[in-house]
């Protein structure tokens, strides 16, 4: 039931471009708001677990049309020095929730109860988006042509499959295959073949994804697992990376080159193939902390190369669109296959071999 949050974010990729045509951009913020309001209310008064799941699935909705809505908005109204700011910012922001977010949510679980932890964050929410709504007044609505809706929705199809596959893995990979046939109907014309320019930096953004979201989502399993270390050595590992990733980006964008993004994929290409051939808690500790650095170096330079519009004339609102996919279908495809590959016997390093190369791959598309 918990997967109905993901289910609405694959749901609005293929719908955000229209929706922002339609209402622009006060109008679509509008409906995100209702919808993720809505989704929390009915979450948090729910007596059944399908009630509990249609309320995630509109809160998930409604963050996949503010996640477009507000990426197309920085693609129109800032410049990419500013951008890249942006994008090390939001980065580093997550810092604190992943230190604090757990516990302060299981205290205030205990202290006051799941319904209202749920519907506690709305007055910050609600305020953030006052102030989006003052920065986009006079915004009119876009005449941008979105994708052919039917070939974009086997995106939400396909990723149904992945999260129902509950071990399955001929089902998980059959929705990765379908998920992919929709995503290169969302994303720009030659990204599938890592055509220079915005195609070939989505296709790194893909290929990224995949090694880095789906090695990390194997990790403490291979600590625990593979080399016998305590969950809270785990912990520690898991938590290296996210901290090296925000730290370092915020350094990054101090002095920014355009060999970033391919030294840093490197890296975590060289990390994520060291921490499964490591053996032991330090190793393992070091080298998923240096893919969380290669991380923080590559990602801020490659989501601008992304969303910057060239000479092909790529609207933002598809930029915007284009982007998300490739960053959730990565993730998605990276935690399929990797959860595939791992049930089926084949094991953990075989995954985290996948995952490296995956990760080489997208430093090659880099460049």
């Amino acid at each position: 039931m918990i997967a109905g949050s993901t289910l609405g974010l694959f749901v609005a990729l293929p719908l955000a471009s229209r929706v922002l045509g339609r209402l622009g951009p006060r109008g679509t913020l509008a409906a995100g708001m209702i919808a993720y309001l809505g989704g929390l209310f009915l979450a948090a008064v729910s007596r059944t677990a399908w009630m509990f799941a249609l309320g995630q699935f509109s809160a998930g909705l409604a963050s996949g049309l503010l996640a477009v809505f507000g990426v197309s908005s920085a693609i129109r109204h800032l410049d990419d020095r500013l951008r890249i700011r942006v994008v090390a910012a939001s980065s580093a922001m997550w810092i604190l929730p992943a230190l604090i977010g757990p516990a302060a949510t299981l205290g205030l679980e205990h202290l006051v109860g799941w319904r209202w932890t749920l519907v506690l964050p709305v007055p910050f929410v609600l305020f953030g988006r006052l102030l989006v709504v003052r920065a986009t007044r006079g915004d009119p609505p876009s005449a941008e042509a979105p994708r052919p809706l039917l070939r974009t929705l086997s995106v939400p199809l396909g990723a149904a499959c992945v999260v129902f596959s509950a071990g399955r893995w001929p089902l998980a990979l059959a929705g990765a295959a379908i998920t992919v046939a929709g995503m290169i109907a969302i994303l720009p014309e030659g990204t599938a073949r890592l055509r220079p320019g915005i195609p070939a930096a989505l296709g790194a953004m893909v290929l990224f994804a995949i090694g880095y979201f789906g090695a990390d989502s194997l990790i403490t399993v291979l600590l625990t697992t593979g080399f016998q270390v305590s969950l809270g050595q785990a912990a520690i590992v898991l938590s290296a990376a996210p901290l090296g990733w925000a730290l370092t980006s915020l350094v990054a964008t101090k002095f920014a080159s355009p060999r970033f993004p391919v030294i840093g994929l490197s890296l975590t290409a060289l990390g994520t193939a060291a921490v499964a051939f490591g053996g032991s808690f330090p190793v393992a500790l070091v080298a998923w902390t240096l893919a969380g650095i290669g991380v923080g170096l590559a990602y801020p330079g490659l989501y601008i190369r992304a969303t910057t519009a060239d000479s092909n004339g790529f609207p933002a609102a598809e930029l915007a669109t284009a982007v998300i996919t490739a960053e959730c279908v990565g993730q998605l495809l990276g935690r399929a296959v990797g959860g595939a590959l791992s049930s089926s016997g084949t094991g953990l390093f075989a995954s985290y071999l996948l995952f490296a190369a995956a990760l080489a791959a997208a430093a090659v598309a880099a460049r």
